[in-house]
């Protein structure tokens, strides 16, 4: 059986096939972490966003924290979906989903993940302002 799923897509996200992906029988909560692109940093209009990866890192960095969420959690399987190209205001770059027997795993599970990937994953972004653009960390 599968229990990861890892995406970096051009694509829209998709929350019902992150969702679908770790729905289980043998769970009784499923968890979701869904992020979106919002219209304001540090009090700066932000118009749109454009990430981009290092994809083949990237793509290997989510695994692993895949992998290290399954062994720190008591959950069945885990999503980690993330955007890649130019998104704009309420557009989805990440999508993390988690299932456990019990809900407390699924939570802590997808905290963990988006944590992590903030700070272990070369995904970039950047940020076009009203008044100009910058290149940042996809960190908070």
């Amino acid at each position: 059986m599968q229990r990861t799923s890892i995406k970096i897509t051009s694509e829209k996200l998709d929350l019902n096939e992150c969702y679908n992906f770790v729905t289980d029988d043998s769970c009784g909560g499923i968890s979701a972490f869904v992020g979106t692109v919002r219209n304001d940093t540090q009090g700066k209009e932000v118009l749109q966003l454009d990430f981009s990866t290092y994809k083949p890192m990237a793509i290997k960095e989510m695994q692993n924290i895949a992998n290290l969420v399954l062994e720190k959690f008591d959950i069945q399987k885990i999503a980690i979906h993330h955007a890649e190209g130019m998104l704009q205001i309420g557009d989805v770059p990440v999508i993390i989903t988690a299932s456990s027997k019990h809900r407390k795993a699924a939570f802590l599970a997808c905290q963990f993940a988006i944590d992590t990937l903030k700070e272990t994953v070369p995904i970039w972004k950047k940020e076009y302002f009203s008044d100009g653009e910058v290149w940042v960390n996809a960190h908070p």
